[in-house]
């Protein structure tokens, strides 16, 4: 199984969750269905739930929830796990990524 965030990323996570407009912390993609989980922070309660910009490819980013349990189960259709880009570095807060993502239909960059 993919490791689909480090230690020091869950901490800064679990950190953001007292933040109303964090910086991203992780960002996780299907390589072969175009579906990308932009993250932000992580509730502490279980270290599972994750919340972010969450992008399936549909044309339609929104704000919400996902469980990191979840996510590693996925396969795309040529059997491609969830991955983590490694060169992640954000550039703005949650809410500018939000815009961004519902001007263009998908997250940018």
């Amino acid at each position: 199984m993919t490791l689909l965030i480090t230690d020091a990323e869950r901490a800064q996570l679990i950190t953001n969750g007292d933040s109303l407009d964090p910086m991203p912390v992780v960002r996780l993609f299907t390589p072969d269905a175009h579906a990308t989980w932009l993250l932000a922070s992580l509730d502490p309660a279980d270290g599972d739930t994750a919340h972010g910009l969450i992008d399936l490819g549909i044309g339609m980013p929104e704000l919400g929830t996902v469980k990191l349990s979840d996510l590693a189960s996925i396969v795309g259709p040529h059997r491609q796990p969830v991955m983590r880009d490694h060169y992640l570095q954000p550039v703005r807060r949650l809410s500018e990524y939000l815009r961004l993502a519902e001007e263009n239909g998908s997250i940018i960059d």
